[in-house]
Protein backbone atom coordinates (compact mmCIF):
# COMPACT_ATOMS: atom_id res chain seq x y z
CA UNK A 1 0.00 0.00 0.00
CA UNK A 2 0.83 3.78 -0.84
CA UNK A 3 1.24 6.27 1.70
CA UNK A 4 2.38 9.61 1.36
CA UNK A 5 4.17 11.34 3.97
CA UNK A 6 5.56 15.26 4.48
CA UNK A 7 8.33 15.09 3.02
CA UNK A 8 6.17 14.12 -0.79
CA UNK A 9 7.93 10.74 -0.71
CA UNK A 10 6.05 7.52 -1.96
CA UNK A 11 6.68 4.83 0.10
CA UNK A 12 5.19 1.18 -0.67
CA UNK A 13 5.39 -2.14 0.58
CA UNK A 14 7.02 -5.05 -0.89
CA UNK A 15 4.88 -6.26 -4.19
CA UNK A 16 3.34 -9.72 -4.20
CA UNK A 17 4.51 -11.98 -6.62
CA UNK A 18 2.51 -11.88 -9.46
CA UNK A 19 2.60 -13.60 -12.98
CA UNK A 20 2.14 -11.52 -16.27
CA UNK A 21 0.14 -13.48 -19.15
CA UNK A 22 0.60 -11.62 -22.46
CA UNK A 23 -1.97 -12.46 -24.85
CA UNK A 24 -1.88 -11.42 -28.62
CA UNK A 25 -4.72 -11.41 -30.47
CA UNK A 26 -5.57 -11.69 -34.27
CA UNK A 27 -5.79 -8.00 -36.32
CA UNK A 28 -8.88 -7.53 -36.51
CA UNK A 29 -10.83 -6.69 -40.06
CA UNK A 30 -11.52 -3.22 -40.28
CA UNK A 31 -15.49 -2.37 -39.93
CA UNK A 32 -15.60 0.84 -41.98
CA UNK A 33 -13.49 2.48 -45.14
CA UNK A 34 -12.51 5.07 -42.90
CA UNK A 35 -10.80 2.66 -41.20
CA UNK A 36 -8.61 0.66 -43.92
CA UNK A 37 -7.70 4.70 -45.60
CA UNK A 38 -5.65 5.02 -42.09
CA UNK A 39 -4.56 2.26 -41.86
CA UNK A 40 -2.80 2.68 -45.71
CA UNK A 41 -1.73 6.33 -44.54
CA UNK A 42 0.11 5.02 -41.45
CA UNK A 43 1.77 2.40 -43.75
CA UNK A 44 2.69 5.23 -46.43
CA UNK A 45 5.99 6.94 -45.72
CA UNK A 46 6.35 10.88 -46.80
CA UNK A 47 9.10 11.80 -48.20
CA UNK A 48 10.87 15.33 -48.79
CA UNK A 49 11.25 15.04 -52.34
CA UNK A 50 7.67 14.35 -53.12
CA UNK A 51 6.58 17.65 -51.70
CA UNK A 52 4.59 19.30 -54.43
CA UNK A 53 6.33 22.77 -54.77
CA UNK A 54 5.25 25.62 -57.66
CA UNK A 55 7.92 25.77 -60.33
CA UNK A 56 8.69 29.72 -60.64
CA UNK A 57 6.82 30.57 -63.60
CA UNK A 58 3.96 29.31 -62.40
CA UNK A 59 4.36 31.75 -58.91
CA UNK A 60 4.96 34.43 -61.34
CA UNK A 61 1.79 33.74 -63.30
CA UNK A 62 -0.07 33.63 -59.96
CA UNK A 63 1.79 36.65 -59.11
CA UNK A 64 1.07 39.02 -62.23
CA UNK A 65 -2.79 37.62 -61.93
CA UNK A 66 -3.23 38.74 -58.13
CA UNK A 67 -1.53 42.14 -58.91
CA UNK A 68 -3.69 42.51 -61.74
CA UNK A 69 -6.79 41.64 -60.20
CA UNK A 70 -6.00 43.68 -57.33
CA UNK A 71 -5.14 47.10 -58.88
CA UNK A 72 -7.44 46.73 -61.64
CA UNK A 73 -10.42 46.86 -59.09
CA UNK A 74 -8.67 49.74 -57.06
CA UNK A 75 -8.34 51.09 -60.56
CA UNK A 76 -11.68 50.70 -61.27
CA UNK A 77 -13.21 51.69 -58.26
CA UNK A 78 -11.25 54.92 -58.07
CA UNK A 79 -12.37 55.84 -61.60
CA UNK A 80 -16.10 55.31 -60.10
CA UNK A 81 -15.23 57.31 -57.42
CA UNK A 82 -14.08 60.60 -58.90
CA UNK A 83 -16.66 60.45 -61.48
CA UNK A 84 -19.08 59.86 -58.57
CA UNK A 85 -17.87 62.71 -57.00
CA UNK A 86 -17.94 64.99 -59.82
CA UNK A 87 -21.00 64.40 -60.61
CA UNK A 88 -22.57 65.32 -57.18
CA UNK A 89 -20.84 68.33 -57.53
CA UNK A 90 -22.50 69.34 -60.70
CA UNK A 91 -25.78 67.54 -59.96
CA UNK A 92 -26.11 67.36 -56.48
CA UNK A 93 -28.78 69.98 -55.67
CA UNK A 94 -30.84 68.64 -58.50
CA UNK A 95 -34.15 67.46 -57.24
CA UNK A 96 -34.55 63.40 -58.17
CA UNK A 97 -37.08 62.39 -60.51
CA UNK A 98 -38.54 58.97 -60.09
CA UNK A 99 -42.11 58.93 -61.59
CA UNK A 100 -40.63 58.91 -65.19
CA UNK A 101 -38.26 56.26 -66.36
CA UNK A 102 -35.22 57.63 -68.63
CA UNK A 103 -33.38 54.85 -69.90
CA UNK A 104 -29.78 54.74 -70.23
CA UNK A 105 -28.22 57.64 -73.04
CA UNK A 106 -27.10 55.75 -76.59
CA UNK A 107 -24.01 57.57 -76.12
CA UNK A 108 -23.08 54.91 -73.24
CA UNK A 109 -24.34 51.87 -74.80
CA UNK A 110 -21.15 51.28 -76.42
CA UNK A 111 -17.54 51.46 -75.11
CA UNK A 112 -16.74 53.65 -77.42
CA UNK A 113 -19.62 56.23 -77.06
CA UNK A 114 -18.27 56.12 -73.14
CA UNK A 115 -14.62 57.12 -74.28
CA UNK A 116 -16.12 59.79 -76.22
CA UNK A 117 -18.21 60.89 -73.43
CA UNK A 118 -15.17 61.01 -71.24
CA UNK A 119 -13.62 62.99 -73.88
CA UNK A 120 -16.36 65.43 -73.99
CA UNK A 121 -15.98 66.14 -70.02
CA UNK A 122 -19.33 64.03 -69.33
CA UNK A 123 -19.01 63.34 -65.46
CA UNK A 124 -21.73 59.93 -66.25
CA UNK A 125 -18.85 58.71 -68.49
CA UNK A 126 -16.15 59.17 -66.26
CA UNK A 127 -18.34 56.37 -63.88
CA UNK A 128 -19.41 54.23 -66.90
CA UNK A 129 -15.68 54.51 -67.66
CA UNK A 130 -14.88 53.03 -64.19
CA UNK A 131 -17.25 49.86 -64.61
CA UNK A 132 -15.90 49.27 -68.01
CA UNK A 133 -12.30 48.82 -66.37
CA UNK A 134 -14.05 46.60 -63.47
CA UNK A 135 -15.53 44.40 -66.44
CA UNK A 136 -12.35 44.60 -68.39
CA UNK A 137 -10.28 43.42 -65.56
CA UNK A 138 -11.14 39.57 -65.09
CA UNK A 139 -11.32 39.22 -69.00
CA UNK A 140 -7.95 40.84 -69.02
CA UNK A 141 -7.23 37.85 -66.17
CA UNK A 142 -8.30 35.29 -68.90
CA UNK A 143 -6.38 36.69 -71.45
CA UNK A 144 -3.42 36.42 -69.71
CA UNK A 145 -4.10 32.97 -68.82
CA UNK A 146 -4.15 31.75 -72.07
CA UNK A 147 -1.29 33.18 -72.97
CA UNK A 148 0.33 31.18 -69.75
CA UNK A 149 -1.42 28.03 -70.91
CA UNK A 150 -0.44 28.61 -74.73
CA UNK A 151 3.57 29.22 -73.76
CA UNK A 152 3.20 25.80 -71.24
CA UNK A 153 1.39 23.77 -73.97
CA UNK A 154 -1.25 22.67 -71.92
CA UNK A 155 -3.86 22.01 -74.36
CA UNK A 156 -6.71 21.43 -71.51
CA UNK A 157 -6.45 24.85 -70.18
CA UNK A 158 -6.12 26.06 -73.51
CA UNK A 159 -9.70 24.72 -74.78
CA UNK A 160 -11.38 25.72 -71.22
CA UNK A 161 -9.79 28.86 -71.70
CA UNK A 162 -10.71 29.51 -75.01
CA UNK A 163 -14.48 28.25 -74.17
CA UNK A 164 -14.32 31.26 -71.41
CA UNK A 165 -13.03 33.76 -72.98
CA UNK A 166 -15.61 33.08 -76.15
CA UNK A 167 -18.34 33.39 -73.78
CA UNK A 168 -17.28 36.56 -71.89
CA UNK A 169 -16.57 38.52 -75.09
CA UNK A 170 -20.30 36.81 -76.59
CA UNK A 171 -21.78 38.56 -73.62
CA UNK A 172 -20.34 41.94 -74.13
CA UNK A 173 -20.33 42.16 -77.75
CA UNK A 174 -23.00 40.07 -78.79
CA UNK A 175 -25.92 42.68 -76.81
CA UNK A 176 -24.78 44.78 -80.07
CA UNK A 177 -25.34 42.68 -82.74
Amino acid sequence: MYEFNSSFSWHSSPASETEVVAITLPPAEPDSDIQQLEEQLNSCEMNASHIVSKTPGEQQLEYILSNLLKYGVLIASAVVLLGGILYLIHHGSEPATYQIFHGEPSEFRSPNGVINAVLSGSRRGIIQLGLLLLIATPILRVIISLLAFIVQREVTYIVVTLVVLASLIYSLVGAYF
